[in-house]
Parts: structure tokens; sequence; C-alpha cells
């Protein structure tokens, strides 16, 4: 089967690593995603129904409104996909519209837009909840049309929701399965992984995540787990069986120099 992208670029997404995802992954009813990003995971597996969460809630409601109206979408954000609108002052000009604007419909549309006009496709938010990543200066944007479309086809068997993780992870049930793809451990203390996210996911966050995929696991529920190999995550996940994986990880604007890096999927079961 051919593999499916997602429609938004996003940092820290799995689609390098989904072969490698499915082949931890447990069979179940369902797969529930704390940490859904841009889907990737969901839109290669083939579970019956998916509950899929983020609190991010621009990118939830985003989601939501391309599962019920998928056309109407696509007609109105292929206007905000011009030559005129990949310049600079367009650019910061949207996003000022993005961070003012009250509607969930025209923060849907603007959110793509700028997903795919800024830099490297982070998505970032100041301390009073604007968007703030700069602009990408490519030279030709793509528009994700039939990504969309296969987003909105699969999502028809998707819940959407703005929570997080932990109340996320207790709506498990026999049956479920989990995948946490948490913001990662820095690699070191001058990494730049942690900028890709609005919030902190604090060394306690990680700690609970684990101890709630334990716990979860006590009650036949498995989870898989994704994160960085290091000394800290191999202690936090020592009762879980360890899986080493590589992959390429970059945060230029145009991929060059990108690093082989070791990452660890692990499974409470």
């Amino acid at each position: 089967m051919k593999k499916q992208r997602a429609f938004l670029k996003w940092a820290g997404g799995k689609y390098s690593l989904v072969d490698k995802i499915i082949k931890y992954l447990p069979e179940g009813d369902a797969l529930i995603e704390p940490f859904v990003g841009a889907g990737s995971v969901f839109l290669n597996t083939n579970y019956e129904r998916y509950i899929l969460a983020d609190i991010n809630h621009d990118l939830i409601s985003l989601f939501n409104i391309i599962k019920k109206q998928p056309d109407k979408f696509i007609e109105d954000a292929k206007l905000l996909f011009t030559q005129q609108n990949n310049q600079t002052a367009a650019f910061y000009q949207l996003r000022e519209l993005f961070n003012r604007s009250e509607s969930a419909y025209q923060r849907a549309l603007l959110f793509l837009y700028l997903n795919r006009h800024c830099y490297n496709g982070l998505c970032r938010y100041n301390s009073s909840g604007e968007y703030n990543v700069p602009f990408g200066q490519y030279k030709n944007i793509y528009f994700p049309e039939r990504e969309i479309m296969a987003f909105s086809e699969k999502a028809q068997k998707a819940e959407f929701v703005c929570a997080p993780y932990h109340k996320v992870m207790k709506k498990a049930k026999e049956g479920s399965v989990v995948y946490c793809d948490p913001p990662y451990v820095p690699l070191s203390e001058s990494s730049n992984f942690t900028a890709y996210y609005s919030i902190d996911f604090s060394i306690n966050d990680q700690k609970r995540l684990a101890a709630l995929a334990e716990k979860l696991a006590k009650q036949n529920i498995p989870v898989l787990i994704s994160n960085h190999d290091t000394t800290h995550t191999r202690s936090w996940y020592q009762k879980a069986d360890i899986y080493s994986v590589e992959t390429r990880r970059s945060i230029s604007c145009d991929g060059q120099g990108r690093k082989k890096i070791d990452e660890l999927l692990v499974l409470y079961s």
C-alpha cells in the first residue's frame, strides 16, 4: 500500500517512520492518538475507528471542518495560494489577520496558508497566544488538494478532540490501542526541538505519560510511545519493550544537513 502524506507540513511528523511504527502497533478496534499532529500514523493505518487529539484548538478545528466540508474548504483555501500571497508583506498581513480572527472557518483557511508558507512548517504561538512563525520564503508553494480529500475521506472514521493527553488516554477501553507521539526530550541542553511546541512538555509530563501507559497496559490496553533515544527515556520506559529505530531530522529550511538520529519506539503491552 502506498504511503499517504498528511496535508500539513509538521515538525517532528512521522511520515518517514510510519512503516516502523506500524510494525510495532498491535491490532485493535480503535486507535487513540493523544498527540495527533498532522496525522501521518492515522492516515497509514487501518483501524475501525479513531480518537485523534491535540491541545492545539486551531488544528482540531481545521480537522473537523475538513471532515465535514472538504470541497468548500478546498475552493476557499485555493484563493489564498497565489503568487501575490507568497511574498513577505502579504504573509505578515495574513498572519496578523489570523491572530485577530475569531471565525473558526477563517482561522482554518489561514492556518493551512500559514502552515504551507511559514518557515519549515513550524507551529508556534507566543505567550499571548499569537502565531509567530516567520515567512518561509519558498519559491514554489504546493497546494495539497489531493491530500486534503484523502484526509477527509479517512476522517469519517475519526473523532477529533481538543484535550490534554491524560484526559484523552482515559477514553481508552479494552480493544483500543494507544499511540503517543509527545514533544520529544531534547537531545542536548542546546537542542532546538522544544521550539516546535507552543507549551512546555515537562520532565514530569514525560514521566506521567510513561506511568499512564503502564497503567493502561495492565488493563490490556497496549500503548506505543515514540521519543528520542536518551538515557532519560530508556530509564522512564524500562518497564516496556524498547526498540531503537533510526531516522533523519532537520530543522533547516532547505532540508540540507539532515542528521541520522536514533529514536525509541516503546511498547507497553
